[in-house]
Parts: C-alpha cells; structure tokens; sequence
C-alpha cells in the first residue's frame, strides 16, 4: 500500500490558523502550501513580511502576516529571476532591496515599492577577496541602523560583510574559520552577538552550532549546539533569527527549513522561540510541538487540550495488544501496530474546517516504517506527508478537515521493515483559539 497525498487536508473551506507547529505542512490564506524556503522575515508598521525561495525555480516569493501564523501570498516579487538561493530582504536606503545567491554570485535586486518591481542592481563575488559563496543570511543591527550581509563564503569562511548604504556590498567586518559550517544568522541579545551556523551535510540536517562575540567585528567563540545533538537541531537547518519586542518582553525566534531529501516542494518549516542567556553566552531552542507568541506582547503560549481519544479504549484489530506505559498520560498505549493491525477511534468531534490535532505515539526507528492514518472514507496518508517531525518527536501535530460533530472515525496504522514497531497512546483535539 502507497498511501495517497492528503488533498482533503485542506480542500474545503479556509480557516484562519492558529498556532506554530514545527515540522507540519502550512498553509496561506488561500489553503495552499506556503513556498519561501531559505527565507527571513521583517516587520514594517504593525505587519511581517516573510520572503524565500519557491521550491520549484527559487523565484523570491513574499508572504504578510498580522500575526506570524496568517501569511498571504503576495506572489513573486521578481518573476523573470529563478535560481536565487535564501533572499533576504534589506533597506540600506530609500530602495527596497532583495539580496540572495545565484551561481554562487551575491545577486542584489532593487524596487522603489516593497511589494513588488523588482530588477537586478549588481551581482558580484564577495569582497575583499572575490569569493564565492553558498547560503545567504542577513542581520540588521538596530545600534548602528546597517544591514550585514552573511555569507558561507570559499574555503569553509562565514563572512560578514557591511551593505553599504547606496545597496552594494561593503567591507568585510569579520568572519568564523572554524570549521565547515553554513546557513549563518545572527541574533543580538542584551548587546551580544550570537551567530548560528549550520554544519555542510547536503539536505540533511545537522546539529547547528552557535558562537558569541560581544561586537560584530568579532571575534567569534564557542561553538556550542543550539538543541541536543540527536535531535539534528529537530530536522531543521537555520535560515534566520527574528526578535519580537513585545510590551511585556523580548522573545527571539529561530526559523529552519525542514528540508526534503532534494530541498524540494515536500520541505517544511521549524520555528521555536530562543532560550538565551547573554550573560552565560549561552542559546538554545525552546522546542515545543505547538506554540505561538502574542506580537503585541511578545508572550509566547500554547494550547490547551480540549478533548483526548486514548488508543487503549479505541478498537483493536490484527496483533495489536495493550502494554504499561510510563510515559503515557494514561500510563497504557497500544503495542504492535501494523499491517493489517490498527487501531481506530470513532466519534472524533470535527468542527467541519480545518483543525489542529495531534497524534501521540512512538516508534523505536523513524528511518524504518511509516506511520499512516485514514480519516472517514478518505483514503490512507502518511502522518510524515503532513509533518515532518513525524516519528521524532512523541507528539505530531497536523492540520486535517473533519466532519463537524462528533462523527468522525480515524484509523491509526503502520508499514515498515523487520522489526519496525509503533506503539500508539491517543488523540489529542485542542481548544479553538478565537
């Protein structure tokens, strides 16, 4: 059996989102798959603006958002530009400019609005020593109002170098020469400079390393991971740090790419808040499967369960057997997923548009099997096809259409190689936020 992709997921109705989960598909306005992959958001006025790279021909594509959850589409802002790797957008003067990597030159676009009419400035190597370059990154210091450009520069170099204010790239301020790293992006916290790096393993994630320094002309120390090393910074590789001040206090966000094996249309996004402490040099990610933070405030929250379906009082078919389990809110999951063993909940309350919801279960190896739903007559997806985190992390949160009421059945079940095991602890629905 090959599931299927999930078109129900997001074919009737649009309703407006509600929360962050990493690692799961999002969606726009439109219900259509967001498409700004090695991307940086900004702020202007009270909205964001987050732009990337469209999977199939890396035009940059631009997204706005109230809130950092409802993105529109704003389409290409260069559409006769394909090939340009993680844009980043700056505003050295009174242009509005795109800088990314194409054929591994710095390519700058300029327009005269934000939104739109974009048109090659320059394209060019990297000074002082013309080099070429991979990832893109971009850091504006608020202290001394420039924009930096970051770049994983020829010989293992992240460089950092000053946008001058006429648009074209300036001196190189300071680099890291510590090892083979990528994806560089820069946070500040109470004066001090964090850099995020990535380490060079293709599409694969890796666990991302983060240096300090306390100016940006370096130098740079440390080196110390921003999640636990097994966790491969959770599937992600950085693209950018964002710095929400809120009237209550100052919350940091990391944003990664949850890449596809090819970097492709299937890649997601993982965005947590940061853990830092400035004092200590120390940032890690607060990684939590769903959250949000208030923009205004800058608090960050999470949701509140409104219902939970447990596995043990679900119907069982095939080998499927009931086990102790400590780390499971019922302290009992079902053991022995399979092909041809299932478990399935009926009655699931729909609101009959899009929802939150999430399955709670373990795998002893996510390289070897899939885990796979069938919601009502629909026919079966992969849970993996709807987040990425799928299989890491003991709580996968999707997005699904359900029937509204309580009439909904959905079947939890499982394919893989010798010795691929599931075993499944419930449901979970959520509180809708209004």
């Amino acid at each position: 059996m090959r599931p299927s992709t999930l078109l129900w997921a997001f074919a009737s109705g649009v309703l407006g989102a509600s929360w962050i989960a990493p690692g799961a598909v999002w969606y726009d306005t439109n219900g259509a798959k967001i498409d700004a992959h090695g991307g940086g958001v900004v702020k202007r006025g009270d909205t964001f603006y987050w732009i990337g790279q469209a999977a199939s021909n890396q035009t940059p594509m631009l997204y706005s958002s109230p809130d950092l959850i409802n993105w529109t589409n704003l389409g290409s802002q260069a559409s006769s530009v394909t090939g340009m790797w993680r844009p980043k957008i700056a505003k050295p003067n009174g242009s509005f400019w795109i800088f990314g990597q194409q054929d591994r030159y710095v390519l700058s676009l300029r327009s005269a609005n934000f939104v739109g009419g974009y048109s090659q400035a320059a394209k060019v190597y990297i000074p002082p020593n013309s080099y070429s370059y991979s990832d893109t990154g971009m850091f504006y210091d608020d202290s001394t109002e420039t924009y930096y450009l970051l770049t994983s520069a020829d010989h293992n170099i992240v460089q950092i170098n000053r946008i001058n204010s006429d648009g074209t790239l300036g001196d190189r301020v300071s680099d890291l020469r510590a090892g083979a790293y990528e994806a560089p992006g820069i946070v500040k916290a109470d004066g001090v400079y964090f850099l995020i790096v990535s380490g060079k393993t293709g599409w694969r994630s890796n666990p991302n390393k983060v240096f300090w320094s306390n100016s940006i002309n370096g130098p740079w120390t440390g080196g110390s991971d921003i999640a636990p090393q097994a966790q491969n910074t959770y599937g992600s590789q950085n693209t950018f740090e964002l710095t929400v001040a809120g009237s209550q206090r100052t919350t940091h966000i990391y944003m990664g790419d949850a890449w596809d094996s090819r970097g492709g249309a299937s890649s997601n996004y993982v965005w947590a808040p940061l853990s830092i402490n400035a004092g200590a040099h120390t940032l890690t990610i607060d990684y939590h499967s769903m959250w949000k933070v208030d923009v205004k405030t800058g608090v960050v929250s999470y949701p509140s369960t409104a219902k939970r379906y447990e596995a043990e009082h679900a119907v069982l078919s095939g080998r499927t057997v009931v086990r102790d389990c400590d780390d499971c809110l019922s302290k009992r999951s079902v053991h022995g997923v399979g092909d041809a063993s299932e478990v399935t909940f009926h009655n699931v309350t729909g609101t009959g548009s899009r929802q939150w919801l999430s399955f709670h279960y373990q795998v002893n190896n996510p390289e070897a099997g899939e885990a796979h739903i069938y919601v009502n007559d629909e026919p079966a997806v992969n849970i993996s096809s709807l987040n990425s985190r799928a299989g890491y992390h003991t709580s996968t949160p999707v997005q699904l259409n359900l029937r509204a009421g309580d009439v909904n059945t959905i079947t939890f079940g499982a394919t893989g190689g010798e010795g691929f095991e599931v075993a499944v602890d419930g449901i979970e629905l959520f509180e809708e936020d209004e």
